[in-house]
């Protein structure tokens, strides 16, 4: 596993043609640590985290990794520190789970550095760690959803950068597995250290399981901290657009919000 590089967003701003996204904006990401993005749709959540990864470039500003701009870092150096799982990544027809969890491995090859036992061994932990080595096998088109997510999920572990990146990973995924892929992210940086960064639609879980929450709202940075320190009724209320409580989880004392709608509302 790579030591973690540092990843700060410095007076970035990202768009599509002439409609802007995501203006001016700089965060500093804390290395080692889990930070997750939440806001509400069209916030500039996935945009900034393309920004992050050089998948999408700055019409101004820049991405420091481990203090250069990302931009001018050559790319295989970029993929040995830095990984991303992207929403809605597209298997080529007919690869097998084993054979897409070993693309993780390619960025590790090399004119004098082939395929070993170390690959090996990566892609099977990966597997495990992600509950898929019994799917090993099979074909990525026979797998449902859930299982597909899993499966692009152990192929961004299976690269070992210190840096991870992903949108919205527990998309298609029941609640039980939801909680198991974010279990897996918290193992991987609790025992690497890597530095992960994930977009989330769930706001308590994304309370539960950051060290660090940044909250986005029309491309801009809102508050970010602690869950305890940021997330409070006033802020979930003018982000989200919806009145709500703030409770302490009773599992983790972390921010649990609970919407409150016009039907069945205690008097």
């Amino acid at each position: 596993m790579q030591a973690p590089s540092t990843l700060a967003a410095s007076a970035l701003s990202l768009g599509y043609g002439d409609r802007a996204v995501v203006q001016d904006l700089t965060l500093p990401i804390p290395t080692g640590k889990v930070t997750i993005i939440i806001g509400p749709n069209a916030c500039g959540k996935s945009t900034f985290l393309r920004g992050l990864a050089r998948l999408l470039p700055p019409s101004s500003g820049t991405v420091l990794l481990d203090g250069k701009s990302i931009q001018e870092t050559p790319s295989r150096e970029v993929a040995l520190r830095l990984g991303i799982l992207p929403q809605g990544p597209i298997a080529p027809d007919g690869i097998t789970v084993t054979d897409l969890v070993s693309r993780g491995r390619h960025v590790h090859q090399g004119w004098f550095r082939r395929w070993s036992s170390t690959d090996d061994d990566a892609v099977e932990q990966a597997l495990t760690a992600t509950g898929t080595l019994e799917l090993a096998a099979r074909s990525v088109d026979e797998l449902s959803g859930g299982q597909r997510q899993r499966v692009w999920i152990a192929m961004a572990l299976a690269q070992r950068t210190g840096v991870l990146l992903l949108d919205e990973p527990t998309t298609y995924l029941d609640v039980s597995h939801q909680v198991e892929v974010l279990d897996v992210l918290t193992d991987l940086n609790e025992a690497e250290g890597t530095t992960i960064v994930i977009v989330l639609h769930e706001l308590n879980l994304a309370c539960r399981y950051a060290d660090h929450l940044v909250v986005m709202k029309d491309g801009a940075v809102v508050t970010a901290g602690a869950p305890t320190e940021v997330l409070t009724e006033e802020v979930v209320t003018d982000v989200f657009g919806i009145r709500c409580r703030v409770v302490p989880d009773p599992v983790s004392e972390t921010p649990m919000i609970v919407p409150i709608g016009r039907h069945r509302t205690a008097s």
